[in-house]
């Protein structure tokens, strides 16, 4: 037997409150506009549909009489059921990154390549973040953006440049990076609004490297860029 869109749509609402609620460990006492309000700087889908969610809470309220489940006194329109099961489903099942956006190629290094045959090698691939490994563990990653501020600096010091590149150690130039936390590690698990909300709450952020369990000890399995970030809100939209 088919559902009524009230049935659907009561179906959804709750998919998204036990969601949410079970995502952030919020009270059962919280009304679900709060659960909502509260969700908005951890999650980017409720982050966008906030207001959308607010007025479902309402709609919900409406459609069920006095609290009583079991009497239903509207029927909410079919844009409004499609609309509100397709954020159920993104809340609580959302696409994994790694399944749909970054670049599955990594092209790893060893922390004693110089310089120069690094920059040869973004040329040659166009990859421009290289994960650098010292044995099977990851030191840090050379980014072609944070290189050339690297050697712009050392320009203005009056550094030989040619000499600098081609005796200078990769791992040397990642450490002159500094700890500005441009990059994160990350399991095989990320979702697409996970890794939308890293980049959002971390603006110097330009890099996730993926692992299978996030240590810098495992392979790399995909590199997300903030370039990313347009293809996976276009992920969100569709899904």
């Amino acid at each position: 037997m088919n559902k009524t869109n009230a049935e659907r749509f009561i179906a959804a609402y709750n998919q998204i409150d036990y969601s949410l609620r079970t995502i952030y460990d919020f009270k059962r006492s919280m009304s679900f506009s709060d659960v909502v309000r509260r969700s908005v700087v951890l999650n980017s889908v409720v982050r966008k549909y906030e207001e959308d969610l607010i007025d479902y809470g309402r709609l919900r309220n409406a459609i069920i009489h006095n609290g009583n489940k079991k009497y239903i006194i509207a029927e909410p329109h079919d844009n409004i059921v499609t609309k509100i099961e397709k954020l159920a489903n993104l809340i609580s099942e959302p696409p994994v990154a790694i399944d749909r956006v970054g670049n599955k190629e990594v092209i790893t290094i060893n922390h004693d390549m110089k310089i120069a045959t690094a920059m040869e090698l973004i040329s040659r691939t166009g990859y421009s973040n290289l994960p650098i490994y010292d044995g099977e563990k990851l030191i840090g990653i050379l980014n072609g953006r944070k290189l050339i501020s690297v050697l712009g600096q050392k320009i203005g010091e009056k550094v030989n440049i040619q000499d600098y590149i081609m005796n200078t150690e990769v791992s040397t130039v990642v450490e002159n990076m500094g700890d500005d936390y441009y990059f994160m590690l990350a399991d095989e698990d990320l979702t697409i609004d996970d890794a939308m909300n890293y980049f959002e709450n971390n603006r110097k952020l330009l890099i996730i490297l993926i692992t299978k369990n996030g240590k810098d000890t495992g392979k790399p399995l995909a590199i997300i860029t903030a370039a990313d970030i347009i293809d996976m809100k276009k992920i969100l939209d569709v899904y």
